[in-house]
Parts: C-alpha cells; sequence; structure tokens
C-alpha cells in the first residue's frame, strides 16, 4: 500500500508540534494521546494497529500488532484521523517531552528506519509501525532499549522525536561509537551492536556508562544530545523531596518561604 501524502508545518523550538494538513479522504497515523489540536471535519478513531495491511488482515493479525506494540510499552490502540471534510483541513500533534521533531520522507532515505521504542510520533496512512528485534545478546541487555526497537516501514511522510537537540551523522563505511541513550533512529545500510567502554577502570569510573553502541556502515545515524532519562533523573537528584538542595530562586526568603508550603 502506497502512503497517502500529507503536507506538514513543524513549530516551536524547543517545544515543538507539527501541524499536518489533510485532503478530502486522507488519513494521519498517532500514537494514542499524542493529538494538541483538530479542526471539524477530521473525525478520529482509535484502532488496533495502522492499516497498513488494509481491510484485509483478519482479527489474528490485529492481535498479533497489538501484542508486538505491547512489547514496546506502547498502547495497544493508534488513533486514526480521517479528513471527512471537502477541503482540507488540519491536525496538529505534540511531543510528550521538550526537543525536536524530526519530519522524514521515508521513501528518500530507503522506505526503512529503526528507531528507539518511544521516538514514534504520527506518519502518513500506509506507513507500517513494527517492531525490530536484536539478534546479539550484548546489544539486548545493554543496548539501553533491550531486544526491541521500532522498525518503520513506507514511502510516506513520518515523525519522530527526541530530547534536545538532533545531530546527523552520515556514515560511509564508518564507525561511530555512541552513548545508549542518545541514539534516535539510524537507516538501513548501519549495523548496530553494543561494545565495552575501555578499560574496567573507564567502564566503572569515567561516567560514561559501561557499554556504547556501535554503529557501522553506510547511511544516516540520528542521535540527541540531552536523553529525557537522563535530564529527568538530574531533576529528581536536586529536588528537594529527594533530598535535594534547594536554591530559593534566588530570593533571600527563599528557605523561609517553605516553611509556609505544605
Amino acid at each position: 500500500m502506497q502512503c497517502h501524502e500529507v503536507d506538514y508545518q513543524v513549530f516551536g523550538d524547543d517545544m515543538q508540534y507539527v501541524e499536518v494538513e489533510l485532503d478530502p479522504g486522507e488519513i494521519v497515523v498517532a500514537e494514542a494521546g499524542a493529538m494538541n489540536y483538530v479542526e471539524e471535519g477530521i473525525e478520529f478513531e482509535a484502532r488496533m494497529g495502522d492499516g497498513s495491511k488494509g481491510n484485509d488482515q483478519g482479527l489474528f493479525g490485529k492481535l498479533l500488532d497489538a501484542g508486538k506494540r505491547t512489547l514496546t510499552g506502547e498502547s495497544i490502540f493508534m488513533t486514526h484521523f480521517t479528513n471527512h471534510a471537502d477541503g482540507k483541513r488540519r491536525v496538529a500533534f505534540a511531543a510528550p517531552f521538550p526537543g525536536k521533531i524530526v519530519p522524514l520522507d521515508m521513501q528518500k532515505i530507503g522506505g526503512v528506519l529503526t528507531c528507539q521504542k518511544d521516538s514514534f510520533l504520527c506518519a502518513a496512512y500506509g506507513t507500517q509501525i513494527g517492531i525490530a528485534f536484536q539478534k546479539r545478546l550484548g546489544a539486548g541487555f545493554f543496548g539501553g532499549e533491550g531486544f526491541i526497537l521500532q522498525r518503520l516501514e513506507g514511502d510516506g511522510q513520518a515523525f519522530i522525536h527526541a530530547s534536545g537537540a538532533i545531530i546527523k551523522k552520515t556514515l560511509r563505511g564508518e564507525t561511530l561509537r555512541v552513548d545508549t541513550g542518545c541514539l534516535v533512529a539510524f537507516t538501513e545500510g548501519i549495523h548496530y551492536d553494543i561494545q565495552r567502554a575501555g578499560s574496567l577502570k573507564s567502564m566503572f569510573f569515567g561516567g560514561e556508562g559501561m557499554f556504547l553502541a556501535t554503529l557501522s556502515g553506510t547511511g544516516t545515524v540520528l542521535l540527541q544530545s540531552l536523553p529525557f532519562s537522563r535530564l529527568a533523573n538530574r531533576v529528581l537528584q536536586h529536588a528537594p523531596s529527594a533530598g535535594g538542595s534547594s536554591q530559593g530562586e534566588g530570593s533571600v526568603l527563599g528557605h523561609l518561604g517553605n516553611l509556609f508550603g505544605d
């Protein structure tokens, strides 16, 4: 099935959202809860699966797709937005945390993209959203995303999101070693593996983790500068309720103000 051709525009800087324009009859598929606003004439419905196999997919196929999505930690339902109006209508989707939304023309990147399991935001109808198992035990246990990554296939527009700034690396037979949490996605032709982060001293005291992702081959790699899990851990470490210190927001009465709090 060929994907629907949708137009789009990305708004914002660090708190971005993407507005997708649908012609009459066009459909966009999104993760549950990603919708920001929708114009009159567009109807949405929660369905099992992405609809890439059309109406020929039976109940067993839909249950199988739902089971695969459960393995990735995502909702078993996806939301389908269909334009039933006579003219063009728009629907917008926002990322769940600060960062960047990356538009991808799947046809231009070879039709296949492997990405971390929570990075998919939305895509044109016809895009197949599946899973990719990591066959190597090292990549499975120490790769940060376990044995399972998301796999997007299609020839239309897809959107993923990442935390912080987006770093695009083009490999031509080279090898790139990255922090496992910074990896967002990579195209076909890239081999993904996990290797030890140097010597034992570097592994335990270097502060860069015990293992690094090793990417080699020919293709494109997308990285994020600040994984949300790293940001969340730093926030929790400095939260007063977790034993962190309060800075008082620069006020002389900062600590005294806490006496009147709940």
